[in-house]
C-alpha cells in the first residue's frame, strides 16, 4: 500500500508561528524530509521513532540536489511511509513546492498541502515594518532574489519602480548590490528607505535600516548572511517606531539552560518570549529506578504509611507513569495525604488528577523537613524522591523523631556535552547569563565546562544551588523562592539595571 507526501509550510523560524494543523501532521510523519530554515524548536517536535533526513540547502551549496529529493519523498511513499516534506516559510512561495506536488503527481503519489505563514510577511511585522500602510503603500510585490543553478537574474527593474508599493526581496542578500543597483539605474529615488532583516523571527534577528543607495555597504560592513529579506518603500521608515521585537526584554541576550531536556521546555519558552535567544546544554538526566521489584515494593508500603513525599518531578512522573504501565488505578492513594517541596512538583502531580495537601513556603529540602516535623507527628511517611537526595530533609525529620522510610524512584546522571558551539561561546565570552535549577546542574556543569565562569553570570534558583556554584568561582544572582518565573524575573531585573 503506498503512502502519502504532506508538504507543510513550518514559517519563518519562531516555532509559534508554524499552524496549528501543521503540527496536527508533523506529529504523525513517519519520514520527515526538512530544510535549513525550519527553526530548530519545530525540529523537536518530530515524533522520536520518526526517520529524519536533513536536506537543507544554503546559497551556492546544495546539500542534496532538488532531483535526489524528489527521489527521496517518491521512494519513501512508495513504501507506505507517511512523510512530511517539512519546509521553511510557505512550501509555494520560492520554495520549490510546486516542483515537487508535480514530481508527486506524475508518478501517481498522493499529496496534500499545508500552507505556512511566509517570511515576505511575518519578518517584516517581526521588524516593526508593516508591509502595506494607507500613507505609504497600497500593493506589496514579493520577488525571489535567487535563482536556480547559478542563473542570472531576472528583474525586471523598471516595473519594480514604476509600481509605487513595497517591493520585498528574498533570498536576495547575496545579491543586495546587484538589486539597489538596478532599481536606481532604472529610476528609484537614492534615498528610498530600505530594510534588511537578517534571521528574521528568531531572537537573534537582527535590522538595518537605510537607504537603497546605501544599504548594500552596510550589509557588507555588517557581515549580514543569508536568511535574510530586504523590504524596499517607504513603510520602512515605520521600522523605527513600530518595532516592538527589538524591545523585548531579554532582546539581544544569550543564555544557556542546563536543565534536563524533559524539563528544558518551560523556562526556555518563557525567556524566548521576552526576545533572548536560548541555548539549551543539559548537563544532567534523570533515569528511573523503578524495577518491578521495586515497583511491588512501592506498593506494599503505600499501604503502611500515612503520608506519601514527593521532592521533584520527576520523582512523581516515574512513580505515576509506571502505576500507568502496571495499570494500577490511582485509587490506591485513597486516604493518603501528599507532600510536595514545591509548585512545580506540584504542577506535575496535578497533571495526575492528584492534589497535594501540603507545601511548604520555602521550596528546598530544610523546610519541607520542617514542615512535615510539625504536621506528621504520630503518621508515618514515604518519601519518593532522588538516589542520594539532600540530607537536610531527612536531618529534619529525624530532628522531630518522624517515622519515615526514604526510597528511591530515580537518579541523576551527569552528561558530558558534547556540543562545542556552546562551549566556544562560553569561552569567547558570548553567554550573558546560564541558568542552574539544582546543585546537580552546576556540578555536572562544571565537569563538563571547567573554565570561563567569569565570563557569564550563573542564575541559581536557590541558595543550595548557589551554594554549589559560588565554590566553582562562578558569578551569581539567585532568585528569591525556587520556582522558575523567579529566575526569569531576575534575569530581567538584572538586564533592565545594565541598560
Amino acid at each position: 500500500m503506498k503512502g502519502k507526501v504532506i508538504l507543510i509550510g513550518a514559517g519563518p523560524g519562531d516555532f509559534g508561528l508554524m499552524t496549528i494543523k501543521g503540527f496536527e501532521k508533523l506529529k504523525n510523519a513517519d519520514v520527515v524530509v526538512y530544510d535549513r530554515l525550519v527553526g530548530e524548536d519545530i525540529l523537536r517536535f518530530i515524533p522520536e521513532n520518526a526517520e529524519k533526513i536533513d536536506v537543507g540547502k544554503k546559497a551556492s551549496e546544495h546539500k542534496i540536489p532538488q532531483y535526489e529529493i524528489n527521489r527521496i519523498l517518491t521512494e519513501k511513499a512508495l513504501s507506505g511511509k507517511n512523510v512530511v516534506r517539512l519546509k521553511g516559510g510557505d512550501c509555494f512561495l520560492f520554495g520549490r513546492g510546486g516542483e515537487e506536488v508535480e514530481f508527486l503527481k506524475n508518478n501517481d503519489i498522493d499529496f496534500e498541502v499545508v500552507p505556512g505563514i511566509t517570511s515576505a510577511l511575518a519578518v517584516p511585522a517581526y521588524a516593526g515594518i508593516p508591509i502595506t500602510h494607507r500613507d505609504f503603500a497600497s500593493s506589496v510585490y514579493i520577488i525571489t532574489g535567487h535563482k536556480k543553478d547559478n542563473e542570472p537574474l531576472d528583474i525586471n527593474f523598471e516595473n519594480c519602480v514604476k509600481c509605487g508599493g513595497t517591493l520585498v526581496f528574498l533570498m536576495g542578500v547575496s545579491n543586495i548590490k546587484y538589486i539597489t543597483e538596478g532599481l536606481i539605474s532604472n529610476g528609484m529615488k537614492k534615498d528610498m528607505p530600505c530594510g534588511v532583516i537578517e534571521r528574521g523571527t528568531l531572537p537573534n534577528q537582527r535590522k538595518i535600516i537605510s537607504t537603497v543607495s546605501d544599504i548594500a555597504e552596510i550589509c557588507e560592513n555588517e557581515k549580514i548572511e543569508s536568511p535574510a529579506v530586504i523590504i524596499i518603500g517607504k513603510v520602512c521608515e515605520l521600522g523605527y517606531d513600530f518595532d516592538w521585537f527589538e524591545k523585548l526584554p531579554l532582546k539581544g541576550k544569550n543564555i544557556v539552560v542546563t536543565r534536563p531536556k524533559d524539563r528544558a521546555e518551560g523556562i526556555s519558552e518563557k525567556l524566548k518570549k521576552l526576545g533572548a535567544y536560548v541555548m539549551e546544554y543539559p548537563c544532567i538526566e534523570t533515569i528511573s529506578l523503578i524495577d518491578d521489584k521495586l515497583f511491588y515494593e512501592i506498593l506494599k508500603k503505600i499501604e503502611l504509611y500515612d503520608w506519601i513525599v514527593f521532592t521533584s518531578p520527576s520523582g512523581v512522573k516515574f512513580v505515576f507513569d509506571s502505576f500507568f504501565n502496571k495499570k494500577i488505578d490511582g485509587r490506591i492513594f485513597y486516604g493518603k495525604k501528599i507532600a510536595v517541596i514545591g509548585n512545580a512538583t506540584g504542577d506535575e502531580l496535578k497533571k495526575y488528577g492528584m492534589f497535594y495537601d501540603a507545601m511548604p513556603e520555602i521550596y528546598d529540602g530544610k523546610n519541607l523537613g520542617i514542615l512535615l516535623g510539625k504536621i506528621t507527628k504520630g503518621k508515618k511517611v514515604l518519601l519518593l524522591r532522588a538516589k542520594d537526595g539532600s540530607s537536610e530533609l531527612t536531618y529534619e525529620l529525624e530532628k522531630t523523631e518522624v517515622q519515615f522510610d526514604d526510597t528511591a524512584v530515580y537518579y541523576t546522571n551527569y552528561i558530558n556535552n558534547q556540543d562545542n558551539m556552546v562551549k566556544e561561546k562560553i569561552l569567547k565570552g558570548d553567554i550573558d547569563y546560564i541558568t542552574f535549577t539544582s546543585s546537580s546542574t552546576v556540578k555536572a556543569f562544571a565537569i563538563s565546562v571547567n573554565k570561563g565562569y567569569d565570563k557569564f553570570t550563573g542564575v541559581c534558583i536557590g541558595e543550595k544551588t548557589n551554594s554549589e556554584a559560588i565554590k566553582h568561582g562562578i558569578n551569581t544572582i539567585v532568585s528569591k523562592r525556587a520556582v522558575i518565573d523567579d529566575m526569569v524575573s531576575l534575569i530581567v531585573s538584572e538586564v533592565k539595571k545594565c541598560r
